[in-house]
């Protein structure tokens, strides 16, 4: 018997506007106004149109910093149909808000690969969405741009070095640099360069990666400043010399060149919510395949104006919020107050064994298998010793004794539970899940960070104990390739970086088919890329691509102007 909420649930999903006409809808404040509601000097602003601004890094007060609540939104393992993370997050603090609270969000911006391929868009959704969505899903301020000519400007210049220095005896036995584009192209994978006459250029295998998967990129999200980023730049690998020593983008000299190409890039970018909350956009590396937070700038930037800022990390915990901790916290110094965790009963059905066409039917049994997903997710969470709510992101086809369900479970986890309506309500949908937050803040404070490794771990003992602790991996084995460059990892004296697995978002293994909570696995470590720049080194897990394909039907398809407005993003 369907119950009178799930009634009003699904009359109101079902007279539900698409994401981009809420977006249209909705009244844009200047960014002035939308400034002056956090204490940002207007005259500090840099203008892109009425309704974005970038912010100067200099604005950033470390003393603000250390007083503000940081609030990490994560999640479990996701489905192919999304979690909800991002609306979450925005409508956290949009409820915060409404609650009486300065709240602040940051957050990462969307790549054109998903955009055009499967998602349409990562601004949000329904009345918890960033504005002006349209240009925020796309160009905005130009920052993957930078990225993407920033990385390409590298390989053009390596290439060029090593034509014109050839005559003098300079080559390279490995080359490490490849190229990125921010769209999901598959054919580029693997390509040959300087094909032609021999003015153009020495033939070569390369290929491509996403933008968001480019060091360039990793280094944008982890660099504290502007000299930070140059230092950073300079340090990258670009490949080894027949002596056996590292080349490095400093050996060009033209670090600074490529620093100029990120001036603009490396400042925060100020938009606004559906209700004209103040929301930094900074940043977008993927979290399968990077480690998929915004910018260090951007976190410490709205710390500074918000006394609450949420903040999230991508795809589930065990890829996201485990390289926020491992990675980001590590090297910033961060300290969030708190964790969320967003499930669905449709992500938790299918991680309970439930076919992804029954996802939509009640099934309790399938709910509760589908808990392992979510205890792991909590259990994980608790040993960085954070304290851990769960926020339940309701769709019109759950049930009152689904939700109540879970909601016990939660309790018996000794974890807080609160549902999320901001899809459907914006901030008022949000209220129950702020003041838990707010409550478990001030009742229960996180005991200060605990990691999952040690600086002077070496490279292997720090992947093996990501797998065994939060993987839940029996055992971990290493490729040709892997091993191969564990040994030059040693030798270039880099054993003391933290690790960024690339893996599957859609379990905790290295296959994609293992759904919910397995056990006994093996994780495979195919190969490793040595990020010198942005200090750290990305092990390859499975058969991960660090550049996507499309789908049979992309939402490319779907994406039009339909008089004189854009259509199909979402």
């Amino acid at each position: 018997m369907v119950s009178l909420s799930q009634t009003i649930q699904l009359v109101l999903y079902s007279n539900m506007k698409t994401d981009i006409e809420i977006a249209r809808e909705c009244q844009l404040a200047p960014i002035e106004e939308v400034a002056r509601k956090i204490d940002v000097p207007v005259d500090a602003l840099e203008h892109y149109g009425k309704y974005i601004a970038k912010v100067p890094n200099q604005l950033i007060d470390e003393e603000k910093v250390k007083k503000s609540n940081l609030i990490l939104v994560t999640a479990i393992t996701p489905t192919k149909a999304g979690i909800g993370k991002t609306t979450v997050s925005i409508g956290l603090a949009l409820g915060l808000n409404k609650l009486g609270k300065k709240a602040v969000c940051a957050l990462r911006e969307p790549s054109l690969g998903p955009c055009f391929g499967v998602k349409g868009g990562a601004a949000g959704g329904g009345y918890a969405q960033v504005l002006p969505m349209e240009k925020i899903n796309l160009h905005f301020t130009g920052d993957f741009h930078a990225v993407t000519s920033a990385h390409n400007m590298i390989a053009a210049l390596l290439d060029n070095y090593i034509y014109q220095h050839r005559e003098e005896g300079f080559a390279l036995k490995e080359v490490l640099w490849k190229r990125v584009l921010d769209v999901n192209d598959r054919n580029l994978r693997t390509v040959v360069t300087g094909l032609g006459a021999k003015t153009d250029g020495i033939p070569a295998e390369s290929g491509f990666d996403i933008t968001p998967a480019s060091e360039i990129m990793a280094i944008l999200c982890l660099s504290k400043d502007l000299d930070d980023l140059r230092r950073r730049i300079g340090n990258i690998l670009l490949g080894v010399k027949t002596d056996d020593t590292p080349f490095r983008v400093k050996d060009m000299g033209v670090d600074g060149a490529i620093t100029v190409l990120l001036l603009d890039a490396i400042k925060p970018n100020l938009v606004q919510t559906t209700e004209q909350t103040p929301a930094f956009v900074h940043g977008g590396p993927f979290a399968n395949i990077a480690h998929g937070c915004n910018t260090v700038i951007a976190t410490r930037m709205a710390m500074t104006y918000g006394d609450y800022v949420v903040t999230e990390a991508g795809f589930g915990a065990d890829l996201g919020a485990e390289k926020f901790y491992n990675v980001k916290c590590r090297k910033s110094g961060l300290q969030p107050k708190l964790t969320v965790i967003v499930a669905t009963t449709q992500g938790l059905k299918m991680h309970g064994g439930v076919p992804v066409d029954k996802i939509k039917e009640p099934n309790a049994a399938g709910l509760i298998e589908g808990c392992k997903n979510l205890d792991r997710h909590i259990r994980n969470m608790k040993s960085f010793g954070q304290q851990v709510v769960v926020a339940f992101n309701r769709y019109a086809t759950d049930t009152d004794d689904e939700v109540a369900l879970l909601r016990q479970h939660c309790e018996e986890q000794g974890v807080g539970f609160a549902v999320n309506n901001a899809f459907l309500e914006g901030g008022e949908g949000a209220k129950e899940l702020a003041r838990l937050v707010i409550d478990t803040i001030e009742q229960q404070p996180s005991a200060p960070l605990t990691l999952t490794y040690d600086d002077t771990d070496d490279i292997k003992t720090k992947i093996e104990k990501v797998c065994h602790k939060i993987y839940g991996a029996a055992t971990v084995s290493y490729g040709k390739a892997a091993e191969k460059m564990l040994q030059r990892i040693a030798r270039l004296g880099m054993e003391h970086y933290p690790v960024c697995i690339a893996k599957t978002q859609y379990s905790f293994s290295a296959d994609q088919t293992l759904y919910g909570c397995p056990e006994g696995f093996n994780v495979n470590i195919r190969d490793l890329v040595i990020n010198a720049g942005s200090e750290m080194i990305v092990a390859i897990a499975g058969d991960i691509m660090r550049m996507p394909g499309l789908s049979k039907s992309p939402q490319a398809e779907r994406i039009d102007i339909v008089n004189g407005l854009i259509e199909g993003l979402s």
